[in-house]
């Protein structure tokens, strides 16, 4: 069964969520929105254009319930689904047979869309996204599913267990958000059933669309949460954390982040190799996380038949499993991360030490971590002193998971700040950009040059760790990282320099530069101007504010000093 909005999730298993945890945020000055929406000026006339179910459908796709059947199997009732896409969300719905779950478990696992049908939230949705930092981001050909699975022993059932789980469908990755979100929704249901889900989609379709750097009431099943989604302009490193004023006294739950995991939790069994783990993310290394359990592979998609064959490279992800025959099936990926059951972060963690691939051959290979790989940088002592101290003190979790955070957010700086910087000197100069000429071209990336800049303004700067960070550097340089990262940014510094000729453009006299020229050569003009016009806004261009408007009362002003009949023409709209 399945509540859900217009859209359609698509058809194949795709690799797991890699999520990034180094973007935490601060909060800045924010706009608080309560329901009914529309009590800010610019909300109000953003969602005025929203149909129902798109408030709805922001936030999430569908909610799916999932069931056991002695003969099917895991068996979903799904409106508007094909087979195969039913297949998908069933398998990846419950944990695997070797779990052994009993009582409530949490876990998400992505998979991939199939068509990609539009909604009426059009360029509201892609504002959104523009002002989310890049982790927060809707995938594009991706949905994320979160699960409360439950397993209760039930002698009334021929199978002796009662086994059911709730999904929640969304392409928004916010992790903590909707497990929290389940755990309201998920007791409620199993006692009251579908009764309750369209109670919580009546409520979830009244909520204000997502929208970055805003503080949201959201209201569900009587309870009421309050959350702030960061925005990509918040100064990294510090808290994203929601006041609670006194006039909150209706709000039940106070969400302090929508998306960060507990890190301390997940890199406890393996906290000493933190640097190496890091920088196999940073390469684009594949990897897979074994864990006994679902709730501790976590975000992860077990259903990994295309990557345990050996007559290609493993891809660029982090794949999670928890069935102990992958053990067998997956010891051609370069590198293994092995855990055992989670440990209380008061605990102390034994030092592993990485051991190679070789001797992960049976399925009872205790935890570690299995790899060739060496690492370019010398192990940083520091930080595993202040985590074992943090132990040994019994540091709150939420103490730990600030180190680490803050650690792995220095460490990814100082290397990136070579490359921005490097980057940054490919854009021309701005006394170069003519309004009457196409804009400048960035120059090309190369990598000696770069490679020369590393010995006065490297990464020795700003770390206090030695090793060959040129070599990481060559490595990372030929890594899927690095063609994603820069084309980003090579799109975002085009946009830039069309915005500067934009601008460049409206600060001309066009009236009196067009007397000089033929009645064609205008028309010419028009039809550039109305199509730089329709780029600014469709690429939502970085211009001042004002840029837009004043473009647009040039060009009526240039069309009304043509003759009448090409008025009529240039002010015809044109077809899509």
């Amino acid at each position: 069964m399945a509540l859900q909005g217009p859209e359609e999730v698509g058809e194949q298993v795709e690799e797991p969520e890699d999520l990034d945890d180094q973007d935490a945020s601060s909060i800045s000055p924010a706009e608080e929105i309560t329901l009914p929406p529309g009590a800010g000026g610019d909300e109000e006339s953003e969602e005025a254009f929203l149909l129902p179910w798109d408030r709805f459908s922001s936030w999430l796709h569908c909610i799916c319930v999932v069931g056991f059947d002695l003969e099917l199997g895991q068996a979903v009732e799904v409106r508007q689904r094909s087979p195969r896409v039913k297949t998908s969300i069933c398998y990846l719905s419950f944990p695997d047979s070797n779990s052994g779950c009993l009582g409530d478990t949490q876990f998400c696992f992505r998979f991939r869309q199939g068509s990609n049908r539009k909604s009426s939230l059009g360029c509201f949705l892609e504002t959104t996204d523009r002002d989310a930092p890049p982790c927060l981001k809707r995938e594009q050909g991706h949905y994320y599913g979160y699960v409360y699975f439950r397993q209760v022993r039930d002698k009334s059932l021929k199978r002796g267990y009662f086994q059911k789980s709730l999904v929640l469908i969304s392409k928004l990755p916010y992790v903590t958000f909707f497990h929290s979100v389940l755990k309201i929704l998920a007791p409620e249901y199993f006692e009251k059933q579908e009764p309750c889900l369209e109670a919580a989609c009546n409520d979830i379709d009244r909520w204000p669309t997502p929208h970055p750097g805003r503080i949201l009431t959201l209201p569900l099943m009587g309870v009421v949460i309050k959350v702030r989604i960061p925005t990509c302009y918040d100064k990294p490193g510090t808290s994203q954390l929601v006041q609670s004023a006194q006039s909150d006294s209706l709000v039940s739950i106070v969400l302090p982040t929508i998306h960060e995991v507990d890190l301390f939790r997940c890199f406890h069994p393996v906290y000493f190799h933190i640097q190496m783990l890091w920088e196999l993310v940073l390469l684009g290394e594949a990897l897979v996380v074994m864990a006994p359990s679902p709730a501790e592979s976590s975000d992860t998609v077990s259903t990994c038949c295309k990557y345990t064959t050996r007559t290609q490279a493993p891809p660029s992800v982090i794949l999670g499993v928890t069935n102990p025959f992958f053990a067998k099936t997956l010891q051609h990926w370069p590198h293994i991360i092995r855990i055992g059951d989670m440990k209380q972060a008061g605990e102390t963690a034994k030092q592993m030490k990485v051991k190679k691939l070789k001797n992960l051959k049976t399925l009872d290979s205790k935890p570690g971590v299995y790899t060739a790989y060496k690492p370019y940088l010398n192990k940083d002592e520091e930080i595993i002193k202040q985590l074992q101290k943090g132990i040994q003190q019994k540091r709150p979790s939420a103490a730990q998971n600030a180190i680490i955070r803050r650690y792995f957010l220095e460490l990814t700086q100082s290397f990136i700040i070579p490359l921005e910087r490097y980057v940054a000197s490919l854009m021309p100069l701005q006394k170069s950009i003519s309004p009457w000429k196409s804009p400048p071209q960035l120059r090309p990336f190369n990598q000696l040059d770069f490679m020369k800049t590393l010995e006065k303004t490297g990464p020795q700067l700003t770390s206090r760790l030695k090793g060959d960070w040129i070599g990481l550097y060559r490595h990372f340089l030929k890594s899927p990282n690095f063609d994603g990262w820069f084309r980003s940014r090579r799109r975002e510094m085009t946009q830039k320099l069309d915005a500067l000729h934009l601008e460049a453009l409206c600060e001309e006299d066009l009236q009196q530069r067009i007397q000089k020229h033929t009645e064609v050569e205008a028309v010419d003009l028009v039809l550039k101007l109305k199509d730089k016009m329709t780029q600014a806004e469709r690429e939502q261009l970085p211009v001042r504010p004002g840029t837009l408007s004043k473009l647009r009362a040039h060009i009526e002003a240039v069309i009304l000093a043509l003759p009448e009949d090409l008025q009529g023409i240039l002010h015809t709209p044109s077809t899509p």
